[in-house]
């Protein structure tokens, strides 16, 4: 009896999780935006986030993982932090959101502002960190998947599966002005994120993490999900960089990789 109560919750556990892959949309195409180290309460009310919380899902529970910034590229990337707890030079190699949307047969590029070159490792150029690249963190994602913002393509159609776009350290609003991130944010993504709605395709727009070194916890970060199948409104539901990426994941019948895997897929915004 014992064995057949196990085997019952276990299948139950499986059509659950099926189910939940089942719910989700699959997109032809997702990009996400990273911007740095501002609160929710700092960049909700700036005219362009504002535009794009009014089209699109706003989650009001959203939190970072850690500080300072480069585990959370790293954890959203590769559903762990990997021990990082710093800033500084780190040669990464392991399971990462682009080695299993590779593995199934789908695609993933890194789009990045001032990046000086396809496939460049180094450590900065300009304005450009590679700290906030975790196409350049793991050493083991092949250079073409390593694109400077300029390759982004204006034919949406040709992007990737999944894409990040990573401004520079005075557009993500590092060391520059929420008016010019906002601004930023408009000129260069707006047209995506119309073009989404109506092409099967999703925008997310996240943050690193909060301001100042309060506990993430503390400091909710604005994340908005603009695009086809998207409900508008609020969302309450608590998520953090882990929870987005177990949603791509499940989207496209991934596998979990490390601690994303005991994050709950985003739900009740679709349609």
């Amino acid at each position: 009896m014992r064995n057949l109560v196990a085997a019952v919750l276990f299948l139950g556990s499986a059509f659950s999780a099926c189910a939940s892959g089942r719910d989700l949309p699959r997109f032809d195409h997702i990009v996400v935006v990273i911007e740095e180290n501002h609160s929710f309460s700092q960049v909700a009310e700036s005219a362009y986030f504002a535009d794009l919380a009014s089209r699109g899902a706003l989650f009001r529970r959203s939190y970072a993982v850690t500080h300072p910034s480069q585990p959370n590229y790293v954890a959203l990337f590769s559903g762990s932090t990997r021990g990082i707890t710093n800033d500084a030079h780190h040669d990464l190699r392991g399971s990462n959101l682009a080695s299993s949307l590779a593995a199934a047969g789908l695609s993933f590029a890194s789009y990045c502002e001032d990046l000086p070159y396809v496939g460049f490792r180094g450590d900065a150029s300009g304005p450009y960190v590679r700290k906030h690249n975790p196409a350049a963190i793991f050493a083991d994602v092949p250079g073409a998947d390593n694109q400077p913002l300029t390759a982004f393509p204006t034919d949406f159609a040709k992007l990737p599966t999944v894409s990040f776009v990573i401004p520079n350290f005075k557009n993500d609003m590092h060391d520059g002005s929420v008016a010019t991130g906002d601004a930023w944010l408009r000129a260069h993504i707006d047209s995506y994120s119309r073009w989404a709605a109506s092409h099967n395709s999703l925008l997310i727009v996240t943050f690193d993490e909060g301001r100042d070194s309060l506990p993430p916890a503390d400091t909710p970060i604005f994340t908005v999900l603009v695009g086809a199948r998207v409900r508008p409104g609020p969302s309450d539901q608590p998520i953090t960089h882990y929870s987005i990426l177990r949603t791509m994941e499940d989207m496209y019948g991934l596998s979990p990789i490390a601690e994303d895997g005991k994050a709950q897929p985003i739900s009740g915004i679709w349609q």
